[in-house]
């Protein structure tokens, strides 16, 4: 069974550059897993600290997968100190 994420990650003002080079390295990271079916990233255009990724994973197994891989762990670690709140992670069913 598929599995929808739709992801919210904001940056502190001032780091969004910063934060642009770090998901840009996750997403072409993300995209080579066997698992992952699309791995899109947005950024708002009322507020350019604001990012979106829509994901669509092949199975729950892989998407476990996923946030045990080096360049998620990465991520976590490199976004740290300019993240401005918690990641926001819907889980989701395609309903149309």
């Amino acid at each position: 069974m598929k599995i929808y994420i739709t992801a919210l990650v904001k940056c502190k003002a001032g780091a969004t550059a910063q934060m642009k080079v770090i998901l840009d390295e996750l997403v072409t990271a993300s995209q080579q897993e066997e698992a992952c079916l699309q791995y899109e990233l947005y950024q708002s255009t009322t507020d350019e600290t604001q990012f979106v990724f829509h994901e669509t994973w092949a199975s729950q197994e892989g998407l476990d997968q996923h946030v045990k891989q080096e360049h998620f762990q990465l991520f976590k670690q490199q976004i740290t100190d300019i993240l401005d709140g918690p990641l926001t992670v819907y889980k989701t069913d395609r309903v149309h």
